[in-house]
């Protein structure tokens, strides 16, 4: 089974994919961290995220970066942001995603492209949102738990100008899948969004045994 989970910025989709995976016994990937690995990289060469040629030599990053949780920053989310939007890029790293999708057994991806991209076929589709002020609001209060000095209008700013990145690039844009169902969290708990989200996994694997 594989589960394809889409959505903008701290919609709440990392974590509900996670717990979907934990759920249901399927290996995660989080796609985001391949980019934002990218645009780390791209800051560390002392090169352009803007510049193509630069962002697609940054892809030959080492795997063990992933687990780094430097990449966790808002300003390496910015970067993954302005690196994804360069086809060069995106093709760079289309096979290991969907390698990992397609693994025997199956499983569960995040990003913004799974369902319409990398896993067009998965079992299950779902498109993750919340307004931009929900999520904001959300960045800020995770953001001032690490000790960091915020500012929600900055981050709302932030925000608003990666979903207009995401949503108008040439490449993939970010927009949900034709079959896939939506769950707007803004006014979910994580709880509750969680539990919103296995419940309709579940019904579309039931849809799927009964034909």
């Amino acid at each position: 089974m594989i589960i394809a989970v889409d959505g903008p910025t701290a919609s709440g989709k990392g974590t509900i994919s996670k717990e979907l995976a934990k759920h249901f016994a399927l290996p995660f990937l989080d796609t985001g961290l391949l980019y934002r690995a990218v645009g780390w990289t791209v800051r560390e060469n002392g090169a352009d995220a803007d510049n193509p040629a630069d962002a697609l030599a940054a892809c030959n990053f080492d795997t063990a970066l992933l687990g780094d949780p430097a990449l966790r920053s808002e300003a390496v989310g910015g970067l993954a942001s302005r690196v994804s939007v360069h086809p060069q890029v995106r093709a760079a790293l289309h096979k290991r995603q969907v390698d990992f999708a397609y693994q025997p057994g199956g499983a569960v991806l995040d990003g913004r492209d799974i369902g319409t991209e990398i896993a067009p076929d998965a079992d299950v589709k779902l498109f993750v949102t919340a307004s931009a002020d929900a999520r904001a609001l959300r960045r800020f209060k995770e953001m001032e738990r690490r000790g960091e000095v915020v500012n929600f209008d900055v981050i709302l700013a932030d925000i608003r100008k990666r979903d207009e990145r995401d949503r108008s690039r040439a490449t993939a844009p970010l927009k949900p899948a034709k079959d896939a169902d939506l769950l707007d969290t803004t006014d979910l708990t994580i709880g509750d969004a969680i539990q919103q989200a296995i419940a309709l996994v579940n019904e579309k694997i039931s849809r799927r045994s009964f034909k």
